[in-house]
């Protein structure tokens, strides 16, 4: 959905009249970050902080009430510390923001595209499929600066089910017409060492390399990588990017996991036009 000036001050005075709820919380990898009655938490993003870096935080505004599967407006004002508007912002792979929202068992993830509307805000519709409480990692680049990483939360009331068993470890995830395959150059995966993440491809049908890909985002594919954690944090979150010279059928991405623990990874690709997501889980030691 796109949206004028005119609409998002219309739609900021609706979410206003309606009772809503605003977000501001940081970029760094602490929280500390203190809330009123209206439910405003403030921090600060200080990722790749240079010398003439301007600390920036994101405030989101959401409706009062959020309820599951419902189409929701989220709108995010990228502000400095004195709440002046972030004004313009450089493209990254092809976007002015990246929004990654998962919750926080790390069972729903999804990624969007916010479309800017200028005054420093981003706007976009999406729903929430079930009760839980999210984590939504906005990143963007203020223009002429680094790229900054800011954590906002969301809570989607409701009953919550029980937990089904955890997620078995697996190297291998079966699409409708691929079949991906994750291995490692190197047999453990540990904190701090760099390793090169291999997804293999292959047509569901014969077992043959996938042939079709087609650039999403300007890549040869997208992963998201986030450490089971809770609270998460912005020190969570991984974007890696793929190696331009993989082989055909094959991508691969160069990254390294800051901490032990449990990390689940989102890998996406398009084929035929369509957006493709393989989901794993790995240990790292």
């Amino acid at each position: 959905m796109k949206y004028s000036i005119v609409g998002i001050a219309a739609l900021a005075a609706l979410l206003v009249s309606q009772g809503c709820s605003s977000v501001t919380n940081s970029g760094d990898t602490s929280h500390d970050g203190h809330s009123s009655e209206h439910m405003h938490h403030h921090g600060h993003s200080t990722k790749d902080k240079g010398e003439n870096s301007t600390i920036t935080q994101a405030k989101l505004t959401t409706p009062q009430k959020i309820l599951p599967n419902q189409s929701v407006p989220l709108v995010i004002a990228i502000q400095d510390t004195q709440g002046k508007p972030i004004l313009k912002f450089d493209k990254f792979q092809e976007q002015l923001m990246h929004l990654i929202i998962v919750s926080d068992d790390l069972k729903i993830f999804n990624h969007l595209h916010p479309n800017y509307i200028g005054d420093g805000s981003f706007v976009i519709d999406t729903n929430f499929p079930e009760p839980n409480n999210y984590t939504i990692f906005s990143d963007y680049k203020p223009t002429g600066d680094n790229e900054r990483v800011s954590v906002m939360n969301i809570k989607v009331t409701g009953y919550t089910p029980l937990p089904n068993e955890l997620a078995k470890y697996s190297n291998t995830k079966n699409l409708l017409d691929t079949k991906v395959s994750l291995t490692f150059s190197q047999p453990t995966l540990k904190a701090s060492q760099e390793v090169n993440l291999k997804f293999d491809l292959r047509e569901a049908t014969n077992n043959q390399p996938v042939k079709d890909l087609q650039p999403y985002l300007g890549e040869k594919a997208h992963l998201v990588i986030i450490k089971s954690s809770s609270p998460l944090t912005v020190s969570d979150y991984i974007h890696a990017h793929a190696l331009k010279n993989s082989p055909q059928g094959q991508v691969n991405f160069i990254t390294s996991f800051p901490q032990p623990g449990t990390y689940k990874l989102w890998m996406q690709f398009n084929r035929k036009g369509k957006i493709h997501t393989a989901d794993f889980w790995v240990n790292v030691k």
